[in-house]
């Protein structure tokens, strides 16, 4: 891929919501140069969305838990 087939990918992949059609589109479809970095981003995806849900759910327990002490 080129200079400019790279700045193309980085330009989709800012626009919201379509970067995560096009990470699937990437990285499971046919052949492409971009399937490798698409499946890292949507692992690295996957790996933040659990870590961000353990937080919340460890503040939402721990301020939960500060109501009921009184």
């Amino acid at each position: 891929m080129s200079v400019g087939d790279w700045l193309i990918t980085m330009l989709i992949l800012i626009i919201p919501i379509v970067n995560i059609v096009m990470l699937f589109v990437w990285g499971f479809g046919n052949s492409d140069p971009r399937r490798n970095y698409a499946r890292a981003s949507l692992i690295w995806m996957g790996i933040c969305i659990i870590i961000g849900i353990i937080f919340y759910a460890i503040f939402f327990a721990i301020i939960v838990s500060s109501f009921n002490s009184y």
